[in-house]
């Protein structure tokens, strides 16, 4: 989590970008995510280089005029500008600055595609993925290999996903193989469904279920936590037969756990205490 400062300016170019957005093409705005993702993936390459761009020793204007004799002509006009918005401003920590930057590369990929209406599109195909590499350990190996190239990993991804899932999903899913805020794949790829459906004024709940529920009881379901979360919630499943009944839910930091194999342990564990 951000400390105060960054948190201010992290908003301020969040501000930023929203103007621009406003009267921008789709396509143009997802080309402007690129360049500010490529700033991060320096920034998370050049420690040296993080650390000279939030030195609050110097003043904004002198870091901003460093990134931008660096990367002037390199990027497009506005990947600058928001790139220059976040150098310029103060951050608690390099890191924090890193963060940012990555974030709200992030942030303008979700503006593009919620420019088309296909955020719920790039959603759903995000946790279908995730639920793909969940299922087949020797993918989820190839993703996570430390030592393999990212470029090598990333384009494993766009074969895979070629004409059959959204750029703005390719993309993201691309990011969280860089480690997104730190995270691990399998979490990155879930904070980002989580940002997703952020966008579009929605929870996210994580379903366990021994067999797969049918709509009308998936639609009970979403319901129910709709009137608990006070918004809507979409539900996200996974099949899990050695649960043996009833469901597990996650939403955010809650877990409703109502499944009967915990019931069994729980029930075992007594036993064992007597």
């Amino acid at each position: 989590m951000m400390h105060a400062a960054s948190r201010e300016s992290y908003k301020a170019a969040v501000e930023r970008l929203e103007a621009y957005t406003r009267g921008a093409q789709p396509q143009a705005v997802a080309a402007t995510a690129d360049g500010v993702l490529s700033v991060a993936d320096l920034l998370r390459r050049e420690v040296r280089l993080r650390r000279a761009l939030s030195d609050p020793a110097r003043s904004g204007e002198d870091r901003a005029g460093l990134l931008g004799t660096m990367l002037r002509g390199k990027l497009d006009e506005q990947a600058l500008d928001l790139a220059s918005t976040l150098v310029a401003s103060r951050w608690s920590a390099p890191s924090e600055l890193l963060d940012g930057t990555e974030r709200l590369g992030v942030e303008a990929l979700l503006a593009s595609a919620d420019a088309t209406d296909d955020l719920g599109e790039v959603e759903d195909e995000l946790f279908r993925f995730g639920q793909l590499v969940a299922g087949q350990p020797q993918l989820a190996t190839v993703l996570t290999d430390p030592i393999a190239p990212l470029a090598q990993r990333a384009g494993l991804v766009r074969e895979l996903l070629e004409g059959k899932a959204h750029p703005v999903t390719v993309r993201l899913i691309e990011v969280a193989l860089s480690g997104f805020g730190g995270r691990s794949f399998s979490g990155a790829l879930t904070r980002l469904v989580e940002l997703t459906a952020d966008r579009r004024d929605r929870q996210v709940a994580y379903v366990t279920v021994a067999a797969p529920l049918d709509d009308a009881e998936e639609q009970r379901l979403g319901a129910r936590l709709a009137e608990l979360y006070g918004r809507q919630v979409d539900i996200k499943q996974t099949v899990d037969p050695e649960i043996l009944g009833g469901m597990s839910v996650r939403v955010g930091s809650d877990l409703y756990d109502g499944t009967i194999l915990r019931r069994l342990n729980e029930t075992r564990n007594a036993f064992a205490k007597r």
